[in-house]
C-alpha cells in the first residue's frame, strides 16, 4: 500500500498545487477585478495602490497564477507564503491570538500551503517539469552531437 501511495505522490502534489494556485488566484482576482463576489462580497474592488490590500491582491493574482501553472513554483510560492505570513501577523494577529479568533485561518493556511510547495516543488503536471525535461533532452542531444563517431 505504501508503495502505491508513494508512486502517486507527484500526481497528488501536482493536484494540490493546482487547487491551491487556483484558489489563491481567484482571491486576488476578486480583490482586483470585483469578480466572484469581489473584495467585499458585493463586487467591490480594493483601491489601486492601497497598502497592503492592493499589493497583496497583486501578489495573490501573479503568484497564484504561477503556482497554478507550475511555472517558477518554488519562488512564487515563497513570495506568496511570505505575503500571507505578513497578512496574518500584521492584519489578523493583532485582533486575537488564535486564527479562529482573528479571522486569519485563510492567511495561515495559504502561508503554510505555499511554504510546503517551496520545499516540494511543482509535482506532476507543472510547466517547470516540462521545461526541465525539454532542456534535459536538448542537453543530452548536444552531448551526443559532440561525441565523435568511431569508425
Amino acid at each position: 500500500m505504501t508503495g502505491r501511495l508513494n508512486s502517486a505522490q507527484p500526481y497528488a502534489l501536482g493536484l494540490f498545487r493546482i487547487v491551491i494556485g487556483l484558489l489563491f488566484t481567484c482571491h486576488g482576482a476578486a480583490s482586483l477585478f470585483g469578480v466572484i463576489g469581489g473584495a467585499d462580497g458585493k463586487g467591490g474592488t480594493v483601491a489601486t495602490g492601497a497598502w497592503p490590500n492592493w499589493y497583496a491582491a497583486v501578489i495573490e493574482l501573479v503568484c497564484g497564477s504561477l503556482v497554478l501553472l507550475g511555472l517558477g513554483t518554488r519562488v512564487a510560492a515563497f513570495v506568496a507564503s511570505g505575503a500571507m505570513a505578513y497578512a496574518y501577523f500584521k492584519v489578523h494577529q493583532p485582533m486575537g491570538l488564535w486564527p479562529k479568533q482573528n479571522n486569519g485561518e485563510g492567511a495561515a493556511m495559504y502561508s503554510w500551503s505555499m511554504l510546503l510547495l517551496v520545499f516540494t516543488g511543482s509535482g506532476a503536471f507543472g510547466l517547470d517539469r516540462l521545461i526541465a525535461s525539454r532542456s534535459g533532452r536538448t542537453a543530452q542531444r548536444s552531448e551526443a552531437e559532440k561525441t565523435p563517431v568511431a569508425a
